[in-house]
């Protein structure tokens, strides 16, 4: 599949910002040029040699700080997918395999998770566990895990139909042996749609919380909490929030894009569109049999 996702154009587009964008948030806290958390007498500054995005209310470096909050949005965003994809697409797959019991009390749940006002249940749970980040990214999974269950549990149903599954089944075959050898292969290919989208959505959930001071304590910097700062001296600084903005735009772009790259090549038709392209560009390899002729 990564093979086919590269040999579109939005599939290579995508992994290389996503990509640029994870080594932003590998490197950034290194190669941030000062300290992030240094105040300063330069209040509100604009742009120069020592401050490449001025210096926000209370004199920090901008830029600076932009760099070291990469790694806590950027993680953030992740710990809500994969939360999702944890306790979503298993049960999904095991609703299908474990009867009804199993089914009926998954699917209450899920129910019961999309019908949870999302940020009032964030802001309460995180009352009683603390402002913390993983706190905060955790409950934020949790409730966004529906969607890897209607996912998962939709693909599985597919499959669960087939004759070589009930041949499997007949057969003696385990549970854990059908998922393991039918199931996961026809099931991984949504999964990653839904997860490069919840990569997209969890940017938007982590630069929203922390927009509102929800899950990181001041002074410490991210994308959300900087909007949030730069919006608050627009009179000053009105081009403040494009920095912080276009990153989350670029982010979130980024992965819906990805997603649309594993969509489009999931299916037969997907397939076959890169096996046509790929064609194209072979015959476009070779040289022509009668122009080579005609040299000789």
């Amino acid at each position: 599949m990564v093979r086919r996702v590269l040999a579109l154009p939005s599939g290579r587009i995508s992994v290389a910002v996503l990509a640029l964008i994870g080594l932003l948030a590998l490197l950034g806290p290194l190669i941030a040029p000062q300290d992030p958390l240094a105040t300063g007498e330069q209040l509100l500054a604009a742009a120069s040699g020592d401050h490449w995005l001025g210096t926000d209310y209370l004199g920090r470096d901008v830029l600076s700080r932009l760099l070291d909050g990469s790694r806590i949005s950027v993680l953030g965003s992740l710990e809500v997918a994969l939360t999702a994809l944890a306790v979503g697409a298993l049960p999904g797959i095991l609703s299908v395999h474990l009867g009804r019991g199993f089914e009926w009390i998954t699917l209450r749940l899920t129910d019961t998770l999309v019908a949870l006002p999302f940020l009032l249940f964030a802001v309460a749970v995180i009352a009683l566990l603390g402002n913390g980040l993983t706190q905060a990214m955790l409950v934020t999974g949790t409730l966004v895990s529906p969607l890897f269950y209607r996912v998962a549990r939709a693909a599985t149903l597919a499959v669960a139909r087939s004759p070589y599954v009930e041949a499997a089944i007949v057969s003696g075959a385990s549970t854990g042996w059908v998922v393991r050898r039918h199931v996961w292969a026809k099931v991984l290919p949504p999964i990653a749609v839904a997860l490069a989208q919840t990569i997209g959505v969890g940017f938007i959930i982590v630069s929203s919380l922390t927009f509102l001071g929800i899950g990181v304590q001041p002074p410490a910097p991210t994308w959300g909490g900087l909007l949030a700062s730069d919006l608050s001296y627009l009179g000053q600084r009105p081009w403040a929030p494009l920095a912080p903005a276009l990153l989350i735009m670029v982010t979130v772009w980024a992965s819906n894009l990805l997603a649309d790259a594993i969509r489009d090549v999931s299916g037969e038709a997907g397939r076959a569109l890169v096996n046509n392209r790929r064609a194209r560009a072979n015959r476009r390899a070779q040289p022509d049999p009668l122009s080579a002729g005609g040299k000789r």
